[in-house]
């Protein structure tokens, strides 16, 4: 490889090594994760005409704003962080791991000059007796000391935690490996709806980018319920019944399904997220006529008619489920066999309401039943355990990475002026202030066996 080709690839080399390259990456990804939680994803283009002009529209459709985490710019901005993140590893990590295996037993005098935790004392007593006493108090205080002969006498060499170095790679290794499982599921998953009528089954979801999936099984809508807060029509709490069948038989029957308690079947996962009438109400109205305790029951649907037995038409006229503050309320229109029509307002919760306007027949709203849809949200994600794999690293190695430092401690023992002269050296790679106080109180130890 000529000169040339050796600097052009250093060149690239070195870019890709940028911490400039990591900073870039990050705040553009902050930026384009703030965009994609400001501009709603998967909408339908009428929503988001509503809120853009056409040439807006077009424009941000064509940059794949509408659906960003797909988008092929995104994809690529997360490899292009993850190739940054593995050459800053490999660039790094031959040192860290030369310190983790081979650790510096007999350091150089200008490494030693350089730490700013030492002490030194000169005692008396041969090299020997000194060095007995240097590896009890080490082996105690710290942890089991190895000894080499250098340059310099003798050197004691203790250390704690020195994997802690390796910590910061495995958040780097989990950051990788979360980018693989969003990656995965943006390739591979999907997000879809589907509306199922009380009664109704499907096999086939709509998917929110166009389009639908077959689910390879059958989801039926067994039952739904929604229960409201007292006299309104906010919904307290909705729920549905839902059954699986794969292959024609039943592998899941009648599991409720409410907000967030989905249901998970062959790496599919139903959340409730919203429901609406399927088909008109079914009211049960009462009639009764005056001065007699006869009274019939009469099952309408809006618009339909029903005859009394002395020839009296009514019809089903209108509907609410909630009238202002007096709950659900009908309107019925009367046509006597011999007399002019004219409308009467039913009140479920005021049943003798009509009985004061004093007419041949006392009209009473029993109840009504109202079915209705249940739409779910259908999300796949086959890399969802990737990247919980990639969470449980991240928080490991978070924990070793912040919480955990390679402390490293030397004793240096030579002889001067007939005495014997002895070094306390001490480093932390990380936490130098938790570190110092450690060593002070270490330093008041080491005076004691000395003195």
């Amino acid at each position: 490889m000529s000169g040339q080709q050796r600097t052009v690839v250093a060149a690239i080399w070195d870019f890709f090594c940028s911490l400039k390259l990591s900073i870039f990456t990050l705040i553009v990804l902050a930026i384009t994760s703030i965009i994609g939680t400001v501009i709603q994803q998967n909408r339908p283009a009428e929503e988001y005409l509503r809120f853009f002009s056409e040439k807006t529209y077009h424009l941000l459709n064509s940059l794949q704003f509408f659906d960003m985490y797909h988008s092929w710019w995104f994809i690529g901005l997360l490899i292009l962080f993850s190739i940054n993140l593995v050459c800053c590893s490999i660039k790094r990590l031959p040192r860290v791991w030369k310190l983790v295996r081979h650790p510096q037993l007999t350091p150089s005098e200008a490494l030693l000059k350089s730490f700013s935790n030492v002490d030194e004392q000169l005692v008396t007593g041969s090299l020997a007796e000194v060095r007995q006493r240097m590896e009890a108090f080490v082996a105690r205080e710290f942890a089991p000391p190895v000894c080499n002969s250098g340059e310099a006498g003798l050197y004691l060499y203790a250390d704690k935690s020195r994997y802690a170095r390796l910590g910061v790679y495995v958040t780097h290794l989990s950051i990788l490996i979360i980018f693989i499982g969003a990656i995965i599921g943006n390739l591979f998953g999907y997000k879809a709806f589907v509306n199922i009528p009380e009664g109704g089954s499907v096999d086939q979801v709509w998917l929110r980018s166009g389009g639908v999936a077959d689910l390879g099984f059958s989801v039926t809508c067994e039952d739904f319920s929604v229960s409201f807060y007292d006299n309104s029509q906010r919904p307290k709490e909705y729920r549905s019944l839902l059954t699986i069948k794969d292959g024609g038989e039943v592998v899941i029957d009648k599991r409720p399904v409410i907000v967030n308690d989905p249901l998970s079947y062959k790496g599919i996962t139903f959340y409730q997220s919203s429901y609406g009438p399927a088909g008109g109400e079914v009211l049960s109205v009462k009639v009764k006529l005056r001065g007699t305790d006869k009274a019939q029951a009469y099952a309408l649907q809006r618009g339909e008619r029903a005859l009394l037995p002395d020839d009296t038409r009514i019809q089903l006229v209108d509907f609410t489920p909630s009238f202002r503050n007096f709950g659900p309320a009908a309107r019925l229109q009367v046509q006597p066999a011999s007399a002019e029509a004219f409308s009467v307002t039913l009140f479920k919760n005021f049943p003798d309401f009509d009985d004061q306007r004093g007419g041949e027949h006392i009209f009473t709203l029993e109840d009504f039943e109202q079915k209705y849809y249940t739409g779910l949200q259908a999300t796949k994600d086959p890399g969802v355990w990737v990247v919980w794999l990639g969470c449980t690293l991240l928080v490991l190695g978070s924990l070793v990475a912040f919480f955990l430092s390679h402390r490293r401690l030397w004793v240096v023992l030579s002889e001067k002026q007939g005495k014997v002269r002895v070094r306390l050296v001490g480093s932390a790679h990380r936490n130098q202030p938790a570190f110092e106080l450690y060593f002070d109180r270490l330093k008041e130890a080491f005076r004691k066996e000395l003195a």
